[in-house]
């Protein structure tokens, strides 16, 4: 569903996906369920972000008879998590697209400014007319998804996606200012960010609950 508010965000409103985010979401949710439900949870959103991905008809037999199937046309896309996060969504993204490539963007948030600290870049080679699939469960202020779609842009990347699990309306205005273009696809857009920057009413710190670095007091 696109909100019309922002026309670049399609929130997915399926009733499987918003029950396992309600999961999510909650703090009494381990870290072994939390990676779970972060699979699960993305299956279902790059079903609804790759809708779009162009089809091409090509001779195969069933055990009956010859028949025109339909298969994806062109090059193969690419997945590109965010690190570290954006890690918990790749084998998702690969259990539905198993031959597409896989890049990574190193982006971190500086504490105190809020910036994001490019440290690492690496996607394939023959990108040209590949879709590009940014994955990062949390889109916050904005701020990294900007940076990996212009790290992008500038390797003359053209068509791009963004999955995420939940997003702020204050980072998707951002990205609709800066990259109109670029749909996104969340499971929810929540209500805004705190003074820290962090999404309200959220799921935490999804680098953290992912892999277990949460503070002892967490």
């Amino acid at each position: 569903m696109i909100t019309k508010a922002f026309p670049n965000l399609h929130e997915i409103k399926h009733p499987l996906l918003q029950h396992k985010l309600s999961l999510l979401r909650d703090v009494n949710t381990g870290k072994q369920l939390f990676n779970k439900l972060v699979y699960e949870i993305t299956l279902i959103l790059g079903i609804e972000a790759t809708r779009f991905l162009p089809l091409r008809a090509t001779k195969i037999r069933t055990p009956l008879e010859d028949m025109e199937a339909p298969v994806l046309a062109g090059k193969l896309p690419v997945i590109v998590p965010i690190l570290r996060a954006g890690l918990g969504m790749v084998n998702a993204m690969s259990e539905l697209m198993p031959a597409a490539k896989v890049g990574h963007i190193g982006l971190y948030r500086d504490e105190k400014t809020f910036k994001a600290i490019h440290y690492y870049f690496k996607i394939p080679k023959d990108y040209e007319l590949r879709h590009f699939f940014i994955c990062d469960p949390m889109l916050a202020t904005g701020g990294t998804a900007v940076e990996a779609i212009k790290q992008l842009r500038e390797n003359n990347v053209s068509a791009i996606s963004l999955v995420c699990i939940i997003a702020a309306p204050e980072g998707v205005q951002r990205l609709l200012d800066t990259y109109p273009e670029v749909p996104i696809y969340t499971a929810s857009l929540d209500r805004q960010l705190n003074a820290s920057n962090y999404i309200l009413p959220g799921l935490g710190d999804a680098g953290d609950r992912l892999y277990g670095t949460l503070d002892s007091n967490a």
